[in-house]
């Protein structure tokens, strides 16, 4: 996702012709108001069952599947800023996540890089376009955490790269255009008959857009689920994110204000666990609460496997 803020008066409905999809999974979101093009480096919900739970050392293989809808671009009111406008957006983005045996300040040292690849759809008026290839990369460091048999931790760095290919003058483009760091705090509590929670918090430093001299605002972020254990390897519950830009976004050195991003999402939310040592978790999430950003709605799927 991305954005290009400029006045929403005269420029809006120019601007608002351009999209970017940024992020290792996400979909993209022409410009409006908040953050570059109305969207984040980060594919928001794209976690759910298991997110703080480090695996034992060795390496392992996840493939996360997405497919997203939205036809209601809002702006600050939460009003429809276009009429006729629709995105869509399929990603499946592999993932290669290495746990180390090494110990760093007594966390389990593990890295991960996740690549995404992204089938975009943009439709603004009378404007379409289609992309796809591969997105904005995501890598970075960990350290895991097991509190009690129940209770894991791991705490995280990740580093959106500019992968993705980027035009500024075509409606959608596959990735932002500029770095961005996010550190994060990620906790679960399982209990394979009982209570299941996870919740990842992060918090988004993005850096200049240099086609466009713009550098969208920072963000705090949770993807978040909720769940009852079975007893035999299912769990059913919800799951979704919750999404506020905290600071205002910069264009040409002037600070841009009341443009700020917000969101909320919510769905069922599954997740099957095998012996083996596999499981797959699987949720739809509709959001709600927007502002300055599309509102749609996105199915997800996560496979998780030792390798």
């Amino acid at each position: 996702m991305n954005n290009k803020k400029a006045d929403v008066s005269a420029d809006f409905f120019r601007n608002a012709q351009r999209v970017i999809v940024g992020a290792a999974l996400t979909a993209a979101l022409p410009v409006v108001q908040a953050t570059e093009g109305g969207g984040s480096s980060y594919p928001m919900g794209a976690e759910n069952y298991m997110t703080g739970a480090m695996p034992p050392p060795g390496i392992y293989g996840q493939v996360f599947a997405e497919s997203y809808r939205a036809d209601r671009l809002l702006d600050n009111r939460g009003k429809q800023a276009i009429d006729d406008f629709h995105l869509s957006a399929d990603v499946i983005a592999p993932r290669l996540i290495w746990v180390t045996e090494q110990k760093l300040l007594s966390g389990a040292l593990a890295f991960h890089m996740n690549v995404p690849l992204i089938d975009l759809r943009v439709d603004v008026a009378d404007e379409h376009q289609r992309k796809t290839g591969v997105g904005d990369i995501i890598f970075g460091p960990a350290l895991g955490y097991h509190y009690s048999d129940k209770f894991h931790a791991i705490y995280a760095f990740d580093v959106f790269a500019p992968t993705g290919k980027y035009d500024r003058d075509d409606l959608a483009n596959l990735g932002r255009n500029y770095w961005a760091i996010e550190p994060i705090a990620a906790f679960t509590y399982v209990d394979p008959s009982g209570l299941n929670g996870d919740l990842k918090v992060m918090y988004d430093f993005n850096a200049r857009n240099p086609a466009t001299d713009y550098r969208s605002g920072q963000e705090l972020h949770a993807d978040y689920s909720f769940g009852w254990g079975l007893g035999n390897g299912w769990v059913v519950g919800v799951g979704g994110y919750v999404y506020h830009q905290t600071t205002n976004d910069n264009q040409d050195g002037q600070e841009l204000e009341d443009r700020k991003g917000r969101a909320v999402a919510i769905g069922p939310s599954i997740k099957y666990a095998n012996q083996a040592g596999w499981f797959v978790t699987a949720k739809w999430q509709k959001e709600s609460d927007v502002r300055n950003r599309p509102e749609g709605e996105a199915f997800w799927i996560k496979l998780t496997t030792p390798l």
